[in-house]
């Protein structure tokens, strides 16, 4: 063999050699990591649609809309936008037109009872508004809203009475519809504006509608004592009601035993020649043990008086 051809197979072997090295070590390399690029999620604008039918006169409550999410250049013309300063008010809002389920809500679709003209478009025909101060307890603990129907409950103390009569509660408005509250009870918040106040006890403001004739009755009654709201059944829209009058001894046994005590006394009178002499006496059988007391014929006098002066 020549020196060429030798010399040629070790060139060879040597270049045979090196590139297997280069395979082994390429073999233990890391592998990089090719990472692949995943498309972005389109932004997304929410806005708010009718949860359910709104027939034009609906005083709307949160439940009443839901949202709904689109592309921001699909968004409906004038949709009030998901968010807290958009959807400021829209609790006991007026709803001005029909709205079908899935119905964009707009600017112009609900009158918010801070505009102007609220309180104007929401009375029924030959109605007043009337304000009434409430407090939590007094207000049903903020459970109250716009379109709710109410009984108004007037309590008031005669310090003149007798203790049996001297608290006395009636009804005065019956099946009343509430048109507005402030906002702050509505939503169930505390007012911030003195951290140092408890919020339970704070007054509220409560307009009612009313027929003409009720205007004058809740301006007395406002004067005489405290008003209370009780809050009536969604199902029950009948004009009826308790027309009773309440006593302090129809609720106290106590009371009423005091009363029947007092009842029992009678008057004696001694004559002596020309003199008389009278003396208070009580009958033993008054305050027997166990028995039950009412009130006496003189709290239905009472009752008689409380209803004949409210029929004047």
């Amino acid at each position: 063999m020549s020196s060429a051809l030798r010399l040629s197979i070790i060139m060879v072997l040597l270049l045979a050699t090196a590139a297997l090295g280069l395979i082994a070590y390429n073999a233990y390399l890391p592998k990089p990591v090719v990472q692949v690029a995943q498309n972005a999620p389109a932004p997304t604008s929410g806005y708010l649609v009718a949860a359910h039918p709104l027939p034009a006169g609906t005083l709307a409550r949160d439940e009443d809309f839901a949202v709904r999410s689109a592309p921001p250049g699909d968004v409906p013309s004038g949709a009030i936008l998901d968010t807290p300063d958009a959807k400021a008010g829209l609790s006991g809002s007026l709803v001005r037109r029909f709205l079908d389920a899935g119905a964009p809500v707009t600017a112009q679709d609900v009158l918010r009872p801070r505009d102007r003209g609220f309180l104007a478009s929401v009375l029924a025909p030959d109605t007043r508004a009337v304000s009434i101060k409430v407090d939590a307890e007094s207000g049903v603990s903020g459970l109250i809203w716009p379109g709710d129907y109410v009984d108004v409950v007037l309590t008031q103390v005669n310090d003149k009475a007798d203790a049996a009569h001297r608290t006395l509660s009636e009804v005065v408005l019956h099946n009343v519809r509430i048109i507005a509250i402030d906002q702050d009870i509505v939503q169930g918040a505390k007012d911030n504006k003195d951290n140092n106040a408890a919020p339970d006890k704070e007054t509220r403001s409560v307009s009612l509608q009313l027929a003409p004739e009720q205007v004058k009755k809740i301006a007395v009654a406002k004067d005489l004592g405290k008003l209370s709201l009780a809050i009536r059944s969604a199902e029950e829209h009948r004009d009826t009601g308790d027309a009773g009058t309440m006593f302090g001894c129809d609720v106290s046994q106590e009371i009423a035993r005091e009363t029947a005590i007092a009842s029992q006394n009678a008057t004696v009178v001694v004559y002596t020649g020309d003199k008389t002499k009278e003396y208070s006496v009580r009958k033993h059988d008054a305050a027997a043990p166990g028995a039950a007391f009412g009130c006496d014929a003189s709290s239905e006098t009472a009752r008689q008086g409380a209803a004949s002066s409210r029929g004047r």
